[in-house]
């Protein structure tokens, strides 16, 4: 039995702590009925649960971007609840080089000795598992009336920002993850262009240097002001931006 209502359906993927949890937050008291995909369901009940306390409405679904099985099923779930989907937020992502590494480690600054299997693994989360969770369920999207997708980059998938010897991210060279979201940045602008004729928008984001697990305590922002770049392209009104590349409203450079 659908749910007839008038609320904005959300599904934020790797969202049961971190940018998504927090982007999922940033978006509820619009009303938005947040959908907060996790492999860990009880994990993800713990936190739609603590999210229902503070009177959001929330429900976790079991979502593994690399399971296309788990794909199938959340698409049956919103169908049978909500015939479509209004918000996906591909939020979900590893970082399998270690950051914070020395020069003699060869997960970092060095492309030429990077295991092909870190490179596969990265690309299998932050890409092909990316691509094909949208793939999946952008037949719901288009029943909506204002369908919005916010693909989760990074600076670090700068190509422009990398060349140049003067940016700050040019010695930040982590190959397999940068080069995982420059290709998720490629799947923001072609997919933009299929439905450019549609309402549905399509952007990437990059939601700053966040003290979550992946960016570490030494990060610039709190969590707490992690998820404001999706949840805005989330938001995006009938004339707001497609195919773009964006942090806190500015555009970033390919």
């Amino acid at each position: 039995m659908k749910t007839n209502t008038n609320q904005r359906v959300a599904l934020i993927t790797g969202a049961n702590r971190g940018i998504g949890l927090q982007t999922a937050k940033d978006l509820g008291p619009d009303g938005v009925i947040l959908l907060l995909g996790v492999r860990d369901l009880a994990k993800g009940e713990d936190a739609a649960e603590r999210m229902r306390h503070d009177g959001l409405e929330a429900k976790a679904v079991r979502l593994d971007v690399t399971d296309p099985a788990t794909h199938c099923d959340v698409y049956d779930f919103i169908d049978r609840g909500f015939g479509r989907l209004d918000i996906l937020v591909n939020n979900a992502g590893v970082c399998l080089e270690n950051p914070t590494a020395t020069n003699s480690d060869p997960s970092v600054g060095h492309t030429s000795r990077l295991s092909l299997k870190t490179v596969r693994e990265t690309f299998e989360t932050n890409f092909f598992g990316t691509v094909a969770v949208t793939q999946r369920l952008l037949p719901l999207i288009r029943r909506s009336q204002a369908g919005r997708i916010v693909n989760v980059s990074s600076i670090m998938a700068s190509l422009t920002l990398h060349a140049d010897p003067e940016s700050p991210i040019y010695h930040s060279s982590m190959f397999a993850y940068n080069a995982s979201k420059a290709a998720l940045n490629s799947f923001t602008v072609h997919l933009a262009y299929e439905l450019r004729n549609t309402p549905i928008k399509v952007n990437s984001a990059h939601p700053g240097w966040v003290k979550t697990e992946m960016g570490g305590g030494n990060a610039d922002l709190e969590v707490s002001e992690g998820g404001r770049t999706s949840a805005w392209l989330a938001g995006l009104p009938v004339d707001g931006p497609t195919g773009g590349y964006f942090h806190e409203r500015q555009p970033l450079p390919w």
